[in-house]
């Protein structure tokens, strides 16, 4: 029998479950492009309920326990006594989410002789290190497209309240109990007519793209496979052969690139003063993708109108973080994947994950990010090795 190590947020500050806003959320059974949703034999959760954190266990412990297995749950990964680093030595499958990643170092790795199985509740495996997990033979999958439309859904609200300013204007009614209308639209921009350019253009960039057209911005797009001609006439999109030339030329940047070799601080000093003044960032991919203290000199000095996203390094973050207190901010803890829509789907996918691998049945192609020693599946198009 295995054991199931599994690494989870920690539950809500005032206890768990928490009193649920709906009774229900919409059923989404197809992604665009055709793939289905994940498709389980079955669930032990109600899907709108909060399954992504400890107690909430993704919903697997009736399964595991009914099949002989060993599931531990925690929030606990730093460190060299956390119960990751004593529990990671017998474990055979280590599922984490990018919202709470459990950093699957080389270290790591060579400390768990028995892991054959890494899966990523949700999307984005880069805190696995897959030349690692090649080498050792460990088999990483991911659910892919579980929670894209999250993220893009995200990313265009955050647009939207870094330009129409609409924190500093909450503020002013609530925290400040005033009515300072000069105050709030001092920074208060239309999106209309905007350059507001996608750096990755996959699923969820291209996701972006498309809740974007009907606000009558003008679309631009850096990606290394260009999209088909049909789709860049459909959306009116311009394609940028580099990150340079798309950053020079949009008042709004959304990044939706995988984090890699060559992706890493790519926004730093250098690429941020080639940005108009007064531009825009959101990122919900990859904190490591911007160089965090450019990030807070561009603001400081004004050259950035605004920053927003949901990704840090490390996560959680020190509690001195700049980008806790830089200027301008919009930040968010890592939620734009976990909404309870997206927990349904994550947690359904893990279990159908887990289902094909105990039961000996071949795992989705498009949910495999590393399999039998190399990259594999249409899931590891986006990763490099």
């Amino acid at each position: 029998m295995a054991k199931i190590l599994t690494v989870l947020y920690p539950d809500p500050v005032d206890g768990y479950p928490p009193r649920y806003a709906r009774d229900e959320i919409p059923v989404i059974s197809d992604y665009p492009g055709g793939q289905t949703a994940p498709t389980p034999r079955g669930l032990d959760f109600r899907p709108g309920e909060l399954v992504g954190c400890v107690s909430g266990e993704l919903g697997l412990r009736p399964l595991l326990e009914e099949r002989g297995h060993t599931l531990v749950v925690t929030s606990d990964k730093e460190g060299p006594d956390s119960v990751l680093e004593r529990e990671l030595h017998d474990a055979e499958v280590v599922i984490s989410q990018p919202f709470w990643p459990a950093y699957l170092t080389p270290d790591r790795i060579r400390r768990a002789p028995r892991l054959k199985l890494s899966i990523t509740a949700g999307i984005g495996s880069d805190h696995v290190d897959l030349p690692s997990a090649i080498e050792h033979d460990i088999t990483v999958a991911e659910v892919t497209y579980s929670n894209s439309i999250s993220v893009s859904e995200h990313a265009v609200m955050q647009i939207l309240a870094l330009v129409h300013n609409y924190l500093p204007a909450h503020e002013w009614v609530t925290a400040r109990r005033g009515w300072h209308v000069a105050d709030s639209v001092s920074r208060n921009y239309d999106l209309e007519g905007m350059d507001v350019g996608v750096f990755g253009a996959g699923r969820i960039g291209l996701a972006v793209l498309r809740r974007l057209k009907p606000f009558e911005v003008k679309l631009h797009y850096n990606d290394v496979h260009r999209l088909p001609p049909d789709l860049e006439r459909e959306l009116g999109l311009t394609w940028h052969a580099d990150a340079r030339s798309l950053a020079a030329t949009v008042d709004v940047l959304s990044i939706h690139a995988p984090l890699h070799a060559k992706t890493v601080n790519l926004f730093g000093d250098e690429m941020l003063a080639t940005m108009k003044r007064g531009s825009y960032i959101v990122n919900t991919a990859r904190a490591l993708i911007v160089d965090r203290d450019a990030v807070v000199r561009a603001l400081e000095r004004g050259h950035l109108a605004g920053y927003a996203g949901d990704v840090w390094y490390p996560e959680p973050p020190e509690e001195d973080h700049p980008w806790r207190s830089m200027p301008h901010e919009g930040m968010t803890p890592h939620v734009s994947g976990s909404t309870l829509s997206a927990q349904a789907r994550y947690a359904a996918g893990v279990r159908e994950i887990l289902e094909c691998w105990f039961d000996d049945r071949p795992i989705r192609q498009e949910y495999l990010i590393v399999e039998g020693g190399r990259l594999a599946g249409t899931g590891a198009r986006s990763y490099t090795v």
